[in-house]
């Protein structure tokens, strides 16, 4: 969209140089007319050689969560020091290295300098300020406590910052250890297997059932590893396909529930993420049943949702939320009880932050277990594979041995 310059005269006459995106020069003066400003000066955005070079999927991207949560807490530090908006946002925009992210402050300060304000600003951006942080921000600004809801985001987004953490360590050490014991095993079988295959082959020696076995896994790799890899890559895409429609994310996001040691982690996760994101927003004065919508597009999980929003149903018709969420197996009978006594005694935005702590530290343990029990079971498969070609190369070679000493 085109970015035009203009400057423009306020209520009080002071003049005002900024900049606003449109798809017309008329929307444009529209727009500052429907804002009381008088306009003095409109310019068309640049053309050809001089016009902003932008190159598509680089300087569109958004800003990681660690961007994001930096510049919250830096701007609640500003407002809490008592710097007027404006200026805090300038003061971010020079200090900001992410490019996209600089650019989105940019546009804020402008819009907030025109009379708009902070919160329908970030609305424009939704790729880097989600429903979450909109409601927040638009609850701090209507209770006159910017700087402590900007405080709490920025905390949130650190938890947040710190779960996401857990669960990408949790998972990269799994998935790195299981590719490489499965590049060993084709690395073994694909080029040392027919090396001892073409040696015991012109020796004449008799195979065992085991050596028969490697050598035609070894000759299948040779001649289909491009079939090999071309079906991996359609079961690929057939997840990613079925995964794509309702009835398959439902399906494979209650197996991810239910898997033997993943299940559990998710699961903790879930419960963590729910319970801090309902608890910042219920702190922050968003109404319970906004608050559970809310949160319900934040689960990365479509089995969670589903409760979520059940449990929205029937607060809505006056039942407690505790009771909304008994339905689902996923949240168990201590965190119902901890939501119950919360509802009972008026406290429930701290009974949830507790509850959220409490998983957090669950999934610290989970993930130390995880990698404990991942190591041992690796080491054996590697020492497994490794011991299964050893034989079948070596056996007939102790058969050849024992032959030539009779």
């Amino acid at each position: 969209m085109p970015v035009y310059q203009y400057r423009v005269k306020d209520r009080s006459g002071k003049e005002l140089r900024a900049q606003m995106e449109a798809d017309t020069i008329h929307q444009v003066r529209e727009t500052l007319r429907s804002r009381n400003m008088m306009i003095l000066d409109i310019k068309e955005p640049a053309k050809g050689m001089n016009a902003e070079i932008k190159i598509p999927g680089l300087s569109n991207r958004p800003p990681d969560l660690k961007s994001i949560t930096i510049f919250s807490r830096q701007m609640a530090t500003l407002i809490n020091a008592g710097v007027p908006l404006v200026q805090s946002l300038s003061i971010m925009e020079r200090q900001i290295e992410n490019g996209t992210l600089k650019d989105v402050v940019k546009k804020l300060r402008i819009d907030v300098e025109t009379g708009l304000p902070l919160s329908e600003g970030m609305a424009k951006h939704p790729r880097v300020f989600n429903r979450l942080y909109l409601n927040l921000v638009r609850a701090g600004e209507t209770s006159g406590m910017l700087d402590q809801i900007l405080d709490r985001v920025s905390a949130f987004q650190e938890k947040d910052l710190a779960l996401r953490g857990k669960i990408k360590k949790a998972l990269t050490y799994p998935t790195v250890v299981s590719i490489a014991a499965v590049l060993i095993t084709y690395g073994l079988i694909r080029f040392v297997v027919p090396t001892f295959g073409q040696i015991l082959t012109g020796m004449n020696a008799p195979l065992p059932f085991i050596t028969k076995a490697l050598m035609a896994l070894a000759d299948f790799f040779e001649h289909s590893s491009l079939w090999l890899f071309a079906g991996a890559g359609a079961i690929y895409f057939a997840y990613k396909t079925y995964y794509a429609t309702p009835s398959g994310r439902r399906a494979i996001d209650a197996i991810k529930l239910k898997m033997p040691v993943f299940g559990s982690l998710t699961q903790k996760t879930a419960i963590a993420s729910f319970t801090r994101t309902l608890g910042i927003l219920i702190t922050s004065g968003v109404n319970i049943i906004e608050s559970l919508e809310i949160t319900k597009g934040t689960a990365d999980n479509a089995v969670v949702e589903e409760a979520i929003d059940n449990a929205k149903n029937v607060v809505t018709v006056g039942e407690p939320l505790s009771g909304g969420l008994a339905a689902s197996p996923v949240f168990p009978p201590m965190v119902l009880s901890m939501i119950s006594i919360g509802e009972e005694t008026g406290a429930l935005d701290n009974m949830l932050n507790k509850i959220a702590d409490f998983y957090d530290r669950e999934v610290d343990e989970a993930v130390d277990s995880l990698t404990a029990v991942i190591e041992p079971i690796m080491i054996v498969f590697l020492g497994g594979v490794v011991l299964i070609i050893m034989l079948g190369m070596f056996l007939p070679m102790f058969a050849i041995m024992g032959e030539l000493s009779k």
